[in-house]
C-alpha cells in the first residue's frame, strides 16, 4: 500500500524545506571572508589616535581600496605590551575564527631593556602556538634604541628576521619604516606614530598584508 499527501501540501511542504535551507545557508560571499589579527602594543592599538585612525582600521580601508573587500582585520593590540604580555593573551586574543595573524611586539621590550633572550624566546613560542593551529603569520621586525647601546641592539635586531627564516613567515623588517624619529609624523612623545604617520605603515606593509591574505585562501583550500 503506497502512502501520499495531497498535491497542494506536497508543494506547502517544498517550499518551507527551500526557505529553510535558504535561512540555513550564510549569506552570499561569508564563505570568503577573511580575518586578520592584529597581535601587537600601543602601535597596533592605536595610542592617542582617534576612531578610525589605527593601524587596524587603516589596513582595513586600504586592503578594500586594492580590492580585498572580504578581508576583516581585528584589533588585537594592547598599549604597554610586552611579548610576555603578548604570549600569556595569546589563546584568547586570537580566537577560533582567525584565519591569519600580523604579530607586532618586542618594541616595549627592547624600551624596557628585557633580556633579548626572553624576547625571543616568548616570539618563537607565539608563531609556534599559531602555525600549530595552521595560521599564518606575518612577522613585523622591531629595531632597539639606540641609547641602549650596541650589545643590546646586536643581541635584539636579529631575533625577527632570523625567526622569520627558521619558519617561513612573511615578514616585514621594521614595521616603523619612513617614521620613526621623524617629528612630523610621531606624537609628541616621538615614539607613536600620528594617523599620517600610521598610513605611511600602512602602505610600507600592504604588500606583505597582500601576501598574508594569499597564504590564508591557499590554507583554507587545502582545508576544505
Amino acid at each position: 500500500m503506497r502512502y501520499g499527501f495531497p498535491a497542494p501540501l506536497c508543494k506547502l511542504f517544498a517550499g518551507t524545506a527551500l526557505i529553510l535551507a535558504l535561512l540555513a545557508a550564510p549569506p552570499a560571499g561569508a564563505s570568503d571572508e577573511l580575518t586578520i589579527v592584529a597581535l601587537g602594543d600601543s602601535l597596533t592599538a592605536g595610542y592617542l589616535l582617534g576612531p578610525g585612525e589605527g593601524f587596524p582600521e587603516q589596513l582595513g580601508r586600504a586592503l578594500a581600496a586594492a580590492g580585498h573587500e572580504n578581508v576583516k582585520v581585528v584589533n588585537a593590540g594592547v598599549s604597554g605590551d610586552t611579548s610576555s604580555g603578548g604570549l600569556a593573551r595569546l589563546d584568547w586574543a586570537v580566537g577560533p575564527g582567525a584565519d591569519a595573524v600580523i604579530v607586532e611586539l618586542g618594541a616595549n621590550d627592547a624600551l624596557r631593556a628585557i633580556d633579548p633572550q626572553i624576547t625571543r624566546k616568548n616570539l618563537f613560542e607565539i608563531v609556534a602556538r599559531l602555525k600549530a593551529r595552521g595560521l599564518p603569520v606575518l612577522l613585523a621586525g622591531m629595531y632597539a634604541p639606540p641609547n641602549l647601546g650596541r650589545d643590546y641592539g646586536d643581541e635584539f635586531n636579529p631575533i625577527f628576521a632570523e625567526l622569520a627564516e627558521r619558519e617561513g613567515l612573511v615578514f616585514y623588517p621594521f614595521f616603523l619604516e619612513g617614521v620613526a624619529s621623524d617629528p612630523a609624523l610621531n606624537l609628541g612623545d616621538g615614539i607613536h606614530p600620528t594617523a599620517e604617520g600610521i598610513a605611511i605603515i600602512v602602505e610600507g606593509i600592504l604588500p606583505e598584508v597582500e601576501e598574508l591574505i594569499e597564504r590564508a585562501r591557499e590554507s583554507r583550500s587545502a582545508a576544505n
